[in-house]
């Protein structure tokens, strides 16, 4: 199913039992901010980004590396070499994305990202390392900047996809056809939101961090809280702001982010995960936001 209607959706949905995959990674890889500054492109369509004065790149990598070493207690953690001549290409999610042993590869919208799909060592990794197939989807016309667009339920084979120049319907229906998942709501992001996954975070397929300003339709905010009732938890513009519903879940316990979106959460957020089962744990990213994404925007998950 890849609807926009969310009382179909939310009526299959919630029939849906969790039995489509784990709902966390086994691992996890990144890319390298060797190249970071400020890439005018996709500025045009981030406003998260900071202007080029506000980037620091040796704070970005010292803090890429001590992200990496953070997630590896967790699951293992691979980083590869970024590329000097690709200024945003630490945000490998939006490129690369695994479901049951295939590898997706992503139509990025600016040109300056577009170069990161055809990285040969990656593709090789999962093809010759660990046996994937590929399905990719880089060379047609449609953008579908992938679990930068689609955040995904895991567990029960449910994609939720935002709109906007970043992924079209068509790009939307690709992905959701390339994941094998069982049913994708399509939905319009607010003016000037660029990826779902800035203002939505599902966490091991049992809670939400729901932005409502991010969304166009209150509608679909709603229809996402009942899917994932009592464990959803909605965030204001000030914690959207900050990060703070670019999170992830590697593991069933744990809800990480950066410092900047832990330190903006309420104290009823702070609660809403701790009911869920997470305890909360965040990174200094505060150099890396100023290219306009956060701790889950970094971090490629391998299912």
């Amino acid at each position: 199913m890849l609807t926009r209607d969310t009382t179909a959706f939310l009526a299959f949905a919630a029939n849906c039992p969790a039995d489509f995959g784990p709902a966390t990674a086994r691992a996890a890889f990144l890319v390298a901010p060797d190249g970071f500054g400020h890439a005018v492109e996709s500025a045009s369509d981030d406003r998260y980004m900071a202007e080029a004065a506000g980037f620091d790149a040796t704070r970005a990598s010292a803090q890429h590396r001590d992200l990496q070493r953070a997630l590896s207690s967790v699951l293992p953690a691979v980083c590869f070499p970024g590329d000097p001549d690709a200024p945003d290409a630490l945000f490998p999610n939006n490129v690369f994305a695994t479901a049951r042993g295939t590898l997706v590869v992503g139509r990025m919208r600016h040109p300056v990202r577009r170069q990161e799909a055809g990285r040969a060592d990656i593709r090789g990794f999962f093809r010759d390392v660990l046996g994937y197939a590929e399905r990719d989807l880089s060379q047609q016309p449609h953008p579908c900047e992938l679990t930068g667009a689609l955040v995904i339920d895991r567990a029960r084979g449910l994609g939720l996809c935002g709109l906007s120049e970043r992924c079209d319907e068509a790009g939307a229906g690709l992905m959701h056809d390339a994941l094998g998942l069982r049913a994708t709501l399509m939905f319009d992001l607010a003016p000037g939101e660029y990826h779902a996954n800035v203002v939505l975070a599902v966490l091991a397929a049992r809670a939400a961090l729901i932005c409502p300003d991010g969304f166009a339709d209150p509608g679909v905010v709603e229809a996402i809280a009942r899917l994932y009732a009592p464990h959803a938890i909605l965030l204001s513009a000030v914690e959207q702001a900050a990060f703070a519903g670019n999170a992830i879940s590697l593991s069933g316990d744990v809800a990480w982010m950066s410092d900047r979106g832990a330190q903006a959460l309420s104290p009823a957020s702070r609660a809403g995960l701790a009911a869920a089962g997470f305890a909360l744990r965040s990174a200094p990213l505060d150099a890396i936001e100023a290219a306009g994404g956060s701790l889950r925007c970094c971090v490629a998950e391998i299912f």
